[in-house]
């Protein structure tokens, strides 16, 4: 399809990340697309891999302007991204593309000094272990105690989005993106020894107290943004927060993570 025929039906804004091969995509895009600045933008076209992407929308969460975003990859791996096919045709596979909507985790830490830390995370919440020492943290689920304490490496929150990430290789579920759920995952534990974890409805608010903080310091990690030496972390669903993601029918994100659970 060629763009001088097919323009985009929205104003398209262009963001990548460094690199030869993003950079050089940039090029062959911006000679086929009229791309305006990001805050005049109804949409962006993000070219790069996943952790890109996860900084282009986090910077969108910050700016508390939410626009659609159509990813294209040229990173490692791209499970939020599109395939790169060339310049030719953009304009039309993102009048084509298929939305999914999806919230973001918000999660409320108190650092032993009683500071408290607020911060979105698109993938997952991380609490891990920040010495040799293993971690002990008490695990709620909506004010009731699940596990007095859990003794390990630390334990992580995923969304459906993020399950197929950090969370599955600590061995936690996969997700469907339509499930509702949330999967609540041990990472590396020593203590119960029998428990692999938890899938919970994502209206659960779930609570995380570090026992023996002193000598047992825990870290919290919202996707990127780390809090160090916590006592408590409140993390639950952020239900006034909805990003919109754009997808090649065929290739939707709800798809790919059906298919990531046969893969061999």
């Amino acid at each position: 399809m060629n763009e001088a025929i097919h323009q985009p039906r929205r104003k398209l804004a262009l963001l990548h990340s460094q690199g030869d091969a993003a950079e050089g995509a940039a090029r062959d895009l911006r000679g086929c697309v009229d791309f305006v600045e990001p805050d005049r933008a109804d949409a962006l076209v993000v070219i790069g891999g996943d952790g890109f992407m996860l900084d282009t929308l986090h910077g969108m969460l910050a700016g508390e302007r939410m626009v659609p975003v159509f990813g294209l990859n040229l990173g490692t791996v791209g499970f939020l991204m599109n395939r790169y096919r060339g310049a030719s045709g953009l304009a039309y596979r993102i009048d084509k593309a298929k939305p999914v909507s999806v919230s973001p985790l918000r999660m409320e830490a108190v650092t032993q000094g009683g500071e408290r830390e607020v911060s979105c995370a698109i993938n997952e919440v991380s609490l891990l272990r920040e010495t040799r020492q293993t971690a002990k943290i008490e695990i709620s689920v909506n004010d009731r105690v699940r596990i007095p304490e859990l003794a390990g490496d630390g334990v992580l929150l995923a969304t459906p989005v993020g399950s197929t990430a950090y969370n599955l290789s600590a061995h936690g579920p996969i997700l469907p993106l339509g499930s509702q759920m949330l999967a609540l995952t041990p990472i590396s534990p020593f203590r119960p020894r029998r428990w692999r974890g938890a899938i919970l409805p994502d209206t659960s608010r779930i609570s995380f107290r570090v026992r023996e903080p002193h000598k047992r310091p825990v870290a919290v990690v919202a996707d990127q943004k780390e809090v160090r030496d916590v006592a408590e972390v409140h993390v639950e669903i952020a239900r006034d927060i909805r990003m919109e993601l754009l997808f090649d029918p065929g290739h939707a994100l709800d798809e790919r993570i059906v298919a990531e659970q046969f893969i061999t």
